[in-house]
């Protein structure tokens, strides 16, 4: 579980891709600090949660599988990417964002930037499926940083992030046109759950 507040910024610095479709890659992880690591740890990289099977230097090396490849920006990631990472959290963790679970949900897209005094605000374009879950002064992950939602219309919701967000993640790097994974809250996909009648489960 994370909390979706960045601890650092790094990259990609190599992909060792399988012939079964998976890959193992190898982060630099910048200023993370990773003494407290141990093998089999989880962090957040662009807000997909990975298991550190080596520990090296300059950061860690992980596992990503078929599946997380086809359902995130991963299939579109080469050597160099930039990254935001974030270990998972500590029962002693101050809880700064909200309940974060690193398994993505959907990919958007940046449709819009404009200045907003000194924040930069962002239209990010979302699939229909997964608008419904998103709320006014909502949260949501974006790249794995928690953020608050401002304003919401039919296909796309409306950020503004502040100069501190955008000094410590890759959200300066956006244009229009970047592609971000999305998490939604945890909270709406679980009301979501309890609220359905669902009677496939029922008949199974």
């Amino acid at each position: 579980m994370f909390t979706g507040i960045i601890e650092a910024t790094g990259n990609i610095d190599a992909i060792d891709t399988k012939t079964s479709g998976d890959a193992i890659y190898q982060f630099n992880t910048g200023k993370l600090e990773l003494t407290d690591v141990q093998l089999g740890d989880s962090i957040a990289c662009n807000g997909v949660c990975l298991t550190v099977i080596e520990k090296l230097e300059t950061g860690f090396k992980a596992d990503v599988s078929v599946e997380t490849i086809r359902v995130t920006r991963f299939k579109d990631y080469a050597v160099g990417q930039v990254i935001n990472f974030e270990k998972a959290m500590l029962p002693t963790t101050r809880f700064g964002g909200h309940m974060v679970s690193g398994h993505v949900d959907a990919i958007g897209e940046v449709v819009a930037i404009e200045e907003a005094a000194r924040s930069i605000q962002y239209q990010i374009k979302a699939p229909q499926d997964i608008l419904h879950y998103i709320a006014i002064k909502g949260s949501i992950t974006v790249d794995g940083i928690s953020l608050t939602v401002n304003e919401l219309k039919k296909d796309r919701f409306y950020l503004n992030l502040v100069p501190h967000t955008l000094q410590e993640t890759i959200a300066d790097s956006y244009q229009v046109g970047s592609k971000v994974n999305l998490e939604i809250d945890l909270v709406a996909r679980y009301l979501e759950r309890l609220m359905t009648n669902d009677s496939a489960l029922k008949q199974g």
